[in-house]
């Protein structure tokens, strides 16, 4: 994104039509308001980026149908060189005529033309270089159908323009929609700017009177301008290239009239261009091109170093600023308010007409407020510098070697790392804190892949919202040309899915109006459908919607991203979720997510399992679509900048603790009240969520979450970015070697039976710390009382346990261990096990396991798991101990 430098932030606003309330669609649905058709359709514009062009910002819609565009924006446009009254050199008219032209080339490039071309909405930088203003009007208000006010002005309108007379949008109320402009009407536009800009006058009404006139027969339109604005010898004056020019670009026919690139090889023109440098798009994050092949430095390095006084913060893109400017208390409508452009009335003020049976009328006349007024104002930025006046120039360019700290120093780094402890709603709303962060990611983002394992590490933390889609690329390992990829699959080929995406989209997310605007249903479909044409081995299933909408929402305007995005995830995540016969997956699933609850939470498995509310009944769109069915996407949002960073196991504790706070009203209802309490589910707080999953997750074994039906290892070498990182992002158990001492798969029906899950021989090993000396060594790792985390209960007979234990366990035969009603005999290794209560305990034995463990989830014990294949796979480690005899 190109710095922001001496360029504004300027605000317009418009209404769009309203439509009648007692109208439906084709389907049966209530219309799409205009005002969400226009939005949909802006986010194209944002990401148009020309030198000649004012990019546009955002878009905001407010109560009414009523719009607010942000955009780039200068003070000065060709409209000081009319008030001035003085002569513009020839040279200044042919590089004014140049770069309009290079910028209107590169709009019809992109299927788009100015049609509201004046001398107000070309403006100039501080260099004196134009830049283009409002381009997109007439793009996003689809060609004028969807607002009842005319794009452009009268008096610069080509005449084939004029003639078709307004387009008002009751005609376009059944599928009519008006036949766009073409690039030639611009063109016209521009001659009769560069004829005021040759006289220096701006008598305009009479341009439209003489252009009303013409009626092809005219052989010099110039000629029959310059007389009737009485300057005719002023025209003949000029040199005969500008003439030229002139009478090329009105042309009365439009068959005969060049477009803006072939009038860009005018003889005039080409003396200017080789004052230009050829406009070269900026290299995405993700292709194959380098991002540095045009990396320039200037001939002085010692410029870079001339700092002293510089605004650091025009440095930034001017989408960076708008977003710092929006959390620094700014208010659009209320800046609107102030500069008198919006003007609120009382109620009374604004009663409709009515007639009387007789023809009299009463009530307000049309409210002129409703029609356009391109005033564009310029937001101050005064309360964010204020802001972040403490902001060192430092923080702007943080050094990124791992040993640097990765909050920038300024003079409140003590209260930037204090905010790191403060709720994620807090700091996403933190101007300073913001900055630094937006900063930070920024860059390191334009050095990924090779700052990938950095870019995990400030995941951690936290993501910025302005970057959140593109920093969920790098933590899914997107790379490549991911377009070129995305351009060679056929999306358009009719295909049997086609009809249940068109009934799903309509009810995915549409709360939402992005993802509610045309726009938005046409890039879920092509996404979506993209999705099920290259994965030929999948079928579409209803979810797979609303797993695509929080990356489209992210990557609205790259379609390609989404696309690859999603087809990332899904592997890691929902491996095999999406075969036609997916039942035997999302069974397994299912049955580790029960031995999930048990083993976190036995009281709440037993009480659920009593009243047969089971996670077939609830779980299954949650894990289906990753909790994106159920919660609202900004709750999606912060839920899934953690899941990310865990493995495919992290969603059975997010499951979990979405129980556990529910888990009062679960352990007083019955089967029909849960059925009612999840039905509609009560309000979630995530960030709670998210914190109780990152605990779950560091209480519960690698193994213990081991699926026969997960994603395969991937290839040697790839860790995904997590390297040196805390337990709860490592990789999937299924990445690690398999040995001897691994987690053998089970029967679905084994698995069903068992209440508690198993870990491996290695896991044990590997928590216990055991070495090869037969000791067991304390944990590194300890709770709050100095008590190792890990307990083993070898429940095999007393003989048994003394031909060979695993070091540290403790022995209670499960013979001797429960009385009648099935509680614990008390007994000194009962003691023990009981002061082990919260602490994850591994019941070894060589049979009987799976009912020692049902027994003590039945009494409440938490955190109860099997050692997979018993003592049996403990023999051959030679990690077992034999008790020295008692002398």
């Amino acid at each position: 994104m190109p710095p922001m430098k001496d360029a504004r932030l300027g605000a317009s606003t418009f209404f769009a039509s309203a439509l009648p309330h007692d109208i439906c669609g084709s389907n049966g649905l209530p219309l799409t308001p205009n005002s969400i058709k226009i939005l949909g359709r802006f986010q194209i514009l944002k990401t148009v980026s020309h030198p000649r062009l004012c990019r546009y910002v955002d878009i905001s819609r407010g109560k009414h149908e009523r719009l607010i565009v942000v955009a780039e924006h200068y003070e000065r446009s060709l409209e000081d060189f009319q008030r001035a009254g003085k002569p513009v050199s020839q040279d200044k008219v042919l590089q004014v005529a140049y770069e309009i032209l290079e910028g209107l080339e590169f709009m019809n490039k992109h299927g788009m033309m100015h049609r509201a071309l004046a001398p107000r909405n070309v403006l100039m930088d501080c260099r004196g270089n134009v830049k283009l203003a409002k381009f997109g009007l007439y793009h996003m208000t689809n060609h004028g159908a969807d607002v009842d006010f005319p794009i452009g002005y009268p008096s610069y309108l080509a005449p084939e323009v004029i003639a078709k007379g307004p387009s008002r949008p009751s005609d376009c109320s059944h599928g009519e929609l008006p036949r766009p402009s073409g690039p030639k009407v611009d063109v016209w536009s521009l001659g009769i700017l560069l004829f005021e800009l040759c006289v220096v006058r701006s008598e305009s009404a009479l341009v439209c009177h003489v252009t009303l006139r013409l009626a092809g027969c005219m052989d010099d339109i110039v000629t029959v301008l310059a007389e009737e604005h009485g300057c005719l010898d002023v025209i003949k004056e000029l040199p005969e290239n500008v003439l030229t020019l002139l009478r090329k670009c009105l042309t009365f026919q439009p068959s005969r009239r060049p477009t803006p690139s072939e009038l860009l090889k005018d003889p005039a023109l080409q003396e200017v261009s080789h004052l230009y440098t050829p406009f070269r798009k900026p290299v995405s994050l993700f292709s194959s091109s380098l991002r540095c092949a045009y990396l320039e430095l200037p001939e002085d390095i010692s410029e870079l170093c001339q700092d002293e006084g510089e605004e650091y913060l025009a440095e930034r893109s001017i989408e960076e600023v708008y977003h710092l400017w929006c959390l620094a208390g700014g208010d659009l409508e209320k800046e609107l308010t102030n500069k008198e452009i919006i003007q609120s009335k009382p109620p009374i003020c604004t009663l409709p007409n009515f007639l009387l049976e007789d023809g009299e009328c009463f009530g307000q006349g049309r409210d002129r407020s409703f029609l356009l007024d391109d005033t564009t104002i310029t937001l101050s930025l005064c309360q964010l510098k204020n802001r972040l006046k403490d902001v060192t120039g430092e923080a702007y360019y943080p050094l990124l070697d791992d040993e640097q700290s990765s909050l920038p120093q300024s003079n409140s780094s003590s209260e930037l790392s204090a905010a790191v402890a403060l709720p994620l709603v807090i700091r996403e709303r933190d101007t300073e804190y913001q900055l630094l962060r937006i900063v930070l990611f920024d860059r390191l983002l334009q050095a990924y892949p090779y700052k990938k394992n950095q870019v995990w590490k400030e995941a951690r933390v936290d993501i910025p919202p302005l970057l959140r889609g593109l920093t969920w690329a790098a933590l899914l390992g997107i790379e490549g040309d991911i377009q070129a990829k995305y351009d060679g699959i056929d999306k358009d080929t009719p295909i049997p899915t086609d009809r249940q995406i068109e009934v799903d989209i309509p009810r995915c997310h549409q709360y939402d109006e992005l993802l509610s605007s045309p726009q938005g249903h046409m890039k879920f479909r092509r996404v979506l459908k993209a999705w099920v044409v290259s994965h030929p081995d999948l079928v579409y299933w209803q979810g797979l919607d609303s797993l695509c909408a929080p990356f489209l929402y992210l990557n609205f305007n790259n379609e390609a991203l989404a696309y690859a995005c999603m087809s990332a995830f899904i592997p890691k995540y929902l491996y095999n979720f999406f075969l036609k016969d997916n039942s035997h997956v999302i069974q397994e699933y299912l049955t580790v997510f029960s031995q999930m609850i048990a083993f976190h939470d036995p009281e709440l498995s037993n009480h659920l399992n009593e009243i047969g509310f089971i996670p077939d009944l609830y779980a299954i769109p949650w894990f289906l679509t990753m909790f994106t069915h159920v919660f609202p996407l900004h709750k999606i949002f912060h839920l899934w900048d953690t899941l990310l960073l865990g493995n495919s196991s992290f969603p059975f504790c997010i499951g979990v603790a979405i129980l556990q706070q529910l888990r009062d009203r679960l352990l007083a209802n019955g089967f029909n009240e849960c059925i009612l309490l999840f039905s509609d589910l009560p309000e979630i707080d995530i960030e709670r969520c998210v914190r109780e999953s990152i605990n779950l997750f560091c209480w519960t074994p690698k193994s213990a979450t081991y699926r026969q039906h997960a994603q395969p290892p991937k290839v040697a070498g790839d860790n995904n970015g997590f390297g040196k990182t805390p337990s709860y992002y490592s990789s999937d158990y299924q990445d690690l070697p398999k040995t001897d001492l691994s987690r053998e798969p089970l029967k679905l029906s084994e698995l069903k039976a068992e209440s508690s899950p198993r870990i491996s021989a290695e896991d044990l090993i590997d928590l216990c710390e055991l070495s090869g000396s037969g000791h067991c060594k304390a944990p590194t790792k300890k709770t709050k009382s100095s008590k190792p985390k890990i307990l083993a209960v070898d429940i095999r007979s007393s003989e048994d346990f003394s031909r060979g234990h695993i070091p540290g366990s403790i022995n209670i035969p499960y013979s001797t261990a429960f009385g009648p009603d099935g509680e614990l005999v008390q007994c000194p290794a009962t003691s023990t096990l009981q002061s082990f209560r919260g602490r994850v305990i591994v019941i070894v034995s060589h049979a009987v396991m799976r009912a020692f463990a049902a027994h003590l989830v039945k009494v409440n014990y938490p955190r109860v798991c099997i050692l997979d294949g018993g003592i049996n796979k403990m023999k051959f480690t030679g990690l077992l101990t034999v008790p020295s005899p008692q002398i």
